[in-house]
């Protein structure tokens, strides 16, 4: 259902209309995950309402949705607004991050089977494919896909629902600074790394889930490095 966005912005937000507050919050979510919606803007609710052809209550309840995963404020009286993304949420954010993917990982290691291992291996040929044409969203996409693939092989479904979580913020961050320039090759080669840790009976839960939090601790410092040369 093509929709004209608040200001002007044309979005398709191809909304069905079951389960309407949850299907509102997630694509609502990948709305602001995707910069239609920028840190600050303000999510009206006669507009979205009259845009999604509901009444306040599935709204509101996206938007409650929206603020658990703290992809917005809601402030009384006033209205809900986008979160603005702070270098304290960064520094806050990843290293948690690390260590929970890192123990996903370790997890996966002792479940993966071969299906696991060829799903990653294919994610990883999307990968190298979009960076060969400088495809940075689906290249983004498939990145993360590839990191889907062990987490939901660790088999601890509480987990899983945190990383769920942490990783739309993490995506989050990714699209709030998208002018931010992805080294493709440097992500490609350590991702062929943990491929090959994986397909590696011999390589032991250890080293898996220390390249993990490696890769992700390095994310970290590439944001922070950029958010220096900003000046914030």
């Amino acid at each position: 259902m093509p929709l004209v966005d608040q200001e002007d912005k044309i979005y398709n937000f191809n909304f069905k209309p079951t389960l309407l507050g949850e299907r509102i919050s997630e694509t609502l979510a990948q709305a602001i995950m995707e910069g239609v919606f920028k840190g600050g803007d303000q999510l009206v609710e006669p507009k979205l309402q009259k845009q999604f052809g509901v009444s306040r209550s599935p709204l509101r309840e996206a938007f409650r949705d929206l603020e658990k995963k703290g992809l917005v404020v809601i402030v009384p009286r006033r209205g809900t607004f986008v979160k603005t993304v702070t270098r304290q949420d960064i520094e806050d954010h990843f290293p948690v991050r690390a260590v929970l993917e890192g123990l996903a990982a370790r997890e996966a290691y002792r479940r993966m089977n071969g299906e696991d291992i060829e799903d990653m291996a294919q994610v990883l040929q999307s990968m190298e494919t979009a960076a060969a044409t400088s495809d940075a969203k689906a290249f983004r996409e498939h990145h993360i896909a590839f990191h889907e693939i062990f987490i939901y092989a660790c088999g601890n479904e509480v987990l899983i629902k945190i990383l769920e979580n942490l990783r739309m913020h993490s995506v989050w961050h990714h699209f709030c600074y998208q002018y931010y320039k992805e080294d493709f090759q440097k992500s490609i080669d350590i991702h062929r790394r943990i491929l090959s840790l994986f397909q590696n009976p011999d390589s032991g839960e250890q080293k898996i889930e220390k390249i993990i939090r490696e890769h992700i601790e390095v994310a970290l410092e590439r944001f922070l490095a950029f958010l220096e040369m900003q000046g914030k």
